[in-house]
């Protein structure tokens, strides 16, 4: 087995190990990919300060999101279709956030549900919800995860539409995958993954098949999918699926400082700065980018989190020494899950919580909440000098 040092080493034994429809769908981004690109690059653009000859012992990475107590300011993302990367995916990951005492997000298009994370798993995790236009199904969703006694509810604002993402399309992705020659020829030699599949009844889009109004098969869900993304969301959609969860609440996908403003108006506990790892507007600006000006605006009425592009510890204390009070990582676990399993995600945090520590200590701090824009090198236009 290959010695894991960093996150990227996982991706020849991911890519190796998991059907390529179901790599490329974590690997890409829309259009021309430039966003998905620029969200990991635009983090090299920032440079550490490094200190010398300060106390650097007893050092905690340890932080809070939510209130609820983490030992590393980082969260797993919602990603969609965990559970085909590997078999039962999301219960691994949860499982293993869960270990490494990190939040969990499950996505409403996992394949695992609800109800099988939280049969499988000890711990509290937070359910992701997209806006519908069913709404009667938005709100079996808020009771079921309640009912699963999630801890927070994580609404993602960017996907009224579906951004054009063309590996999907020439891999005519779906879930379970269609059994195509090119998709038998290819998972045939991906044996390793196709005997863990057959092991497990978990194949489909589990949250919403059978829940859905009018969706009992793919062929149904496929139709539901083009039609119930909410075109007319507005903010005030929004009041009433708050009071319908009444718990914690974090709004997922702000990218403009007057969003940020609107999205502190709704009474949200957080928002994640994100573009959906780049695979919605392709072209808009990276999230670290995003970030300052939505922490100098917002930061101190809300938590600000930011995701899209994080793909290792020393990003991590980026982000925070810009002022995000936490990150959400999809790919780095992801690549984690598709090469080791449980295992691998686990190696994921590990890797990110040395990077960072490291990192936190190289620059003379002791504690991650004492990482701030003095700990970095900003060029001047990072947030952008713009005509209008």
């Amino acid at each position: 087995m290959k010695t894991i040092t960093s996150i990227d080493d996982f991706k020849p034994i991911y890519r190796r190990r998991v059907p390529k429809m179901f790599y490329d769908y974590a690997e890409s981004g829309s259009w021309t990919e430039q966003t998905f690109r620029e969200n990991s690059s635009d983090f090299t653009k920032l440079y550490f300060k490094q200190k010398v000859a300060v106390d650097i012992s007893n050092r905690s990475t340890a932080s809070k999101m939510l209130n609820q107590d983490v030992s590393m300011p980082v969260a797993i993302a919602p990603v969609g279709l965990t559970g085909l990367q590997h078999p039962d995916g999301e219960i691994k990951a949860a499982k293993a956030a869960a270990e490494f005492g990190v939040p969990f997000t499950l996505s409403t298009m996992s394949i695992c549900s609800i109800e099988d994370v939280a049969q499988n798993t000890s711990k509290p995790f937070w359910f992701q919800l997209y806006c519908m236009s069913d709404r009667p199904f938005i709100e079996n969703l808020i009771d079921r995860a309640k009912e699963a006694n999630c801890s927070a509810l994580v609404i993602t604002l960017d996907l009224q539409i579906l951004g054009q993402r063309h590996k999907d399309i020439k891999n005519q992705m779906t879930a379970p995958p269609k059994l195509t020659l090119k998709n038998i020829l290819n998972m045939a030699t991906k044996p390793h993954w196709c005997f863990g599949m057959l092991k497990t009844r978990r194949h489909g889009f589990a949250n919403i098949i059978g829940h859905a109004t009018g969706v009992e098969d793919l062929n149904s869900l496929s139709e539901w999918s083009a039609n119930t993304l909410m075109r007319t969301l507005n903010w005030s959609d929004l009041d009433w699926i708050i009071k319908r969860w009444g718990g914690k609440v974090v709004l997922k996908g702000i990218q403009d400082v007057e969003d940020a403003k609107m999205a502190v108006k709704t009474g949200a506990d957080a928002i994640v700065v994100s573009n959906h790892g780049g695979r919605q507007l392709d072209g808009a600006l990276s999230s670290i980018r995003s970030l300052p000006s939505i922490i100098d605006a917002v930061g101190d009425q809300i938590e600000v989190w930011m995701d899209s592009g994080i793909r290792s510890g020393q990003d991590v204390a980026k982000a925070v020494s810009i002022g995000a009070k936490g990150v959400m990582i999809g790919r780095p676990f992801v690549y984690g899950l598709g090469a080791m399993g449980q295992q691998g995600v686990s190696k994921a945090l590990d890797i990110i919580h040395k990077e960072l520590d490291t990192t936190m200590a190289l620059c003379g701090e002791r504690k991650i909440s004492d990482m701030n824009r003095d700990n970095l090198l900003i060029p001047k236009g990072f947030r952008g000098d713009w005509e209008s």
